[in-house]
């Protein structure tokens, strides 16, 4: 069964088409207008090993913001879509990420009940690329959009760029792990035999 979704997102602040495949070989496709984030989705496309395509723009002669935000809930939605009933998934990632001197640690759990916590002090930079704190408002659209417990923590960095790049790589490497499929692992992996919310 193919574990892909297409999701579009248009809206009076932004407009998004967002396309994704689970079990693609790290093929991206990512024009948001706003290229440091163009950089992280396609770095998180290689690393996970799924297909990306995302087309987006949006209000950012106001603010990066909206556009960022919509393109984290398009993301969830697309990532909860694909995965289904979750039959056969390890369900569980982690991974402990080095990018030069940062180092980032994810974890996450597609168990169905979201949550979120974040902890990347980002540093002041006259000539940022992007408002990095706007990271911790796509990851907690994700998060939430996907029914995803999500944990993300810089352990150390110096550099805003790389700090940026551990979590974006090990945020991709703990999903790869998560939606594998356990080959032990015949129905859904959870008790209570769902990790979906009844219609």
């Amino acid at each position: 069964m193919k574990r892909s979704a297409k999701i579009s997102r248009d809206t009076k602040e932004t407009q998004i088409s967002l396309a994704l495949n689970l079990d693609g070989s790290g093929k991206s496709d990512v024009s948001t207008s706003i290229p440091f984030l163009d950089h992280m989705l396609d770095l998180l496309s290689k690393h996970s090993g799924i297909d990306l395509t995302v087309k987006a723009k949006g209000d950012t002669h106001i603010d990066d913001h909206h556009l960022m935000e919509d393109i984290g809930i398009a993301f969830g939605l697309a990532l909860e879509k694909a995965l289904g009933d979750k039959k056969g998934i390890y369900r569980y990632g982690n991974f402990l990420l080095p990018m030069d001197e940062s180092l980032a640690y994810i974890v996450l759990d597609f168990g169905g009940r979201p949550y979120f916590e974040y902890y990347v002090p980002f540093k002041p930079q006259s000539k940022a690329p992007i408002s990095f704190e706007l990271f911790e408002d796509f990851f907690q659209a994700l998060a939430m959009n996907a029914k995803m417990n999500l944990h993300v923590k810089l352990l150390q960095g110096r550099n805003n760029h790389h700090m940026s790049e551990a979590v974006f790589k090990g945020f991709a490497k703990a999903m790869a792990q998560a939606i594998s499929r356990d080959k032990r692992q015949k129905g859904v992996p959870s008790t209570k035999g769902t990790l979906t919310e009844k219609k």
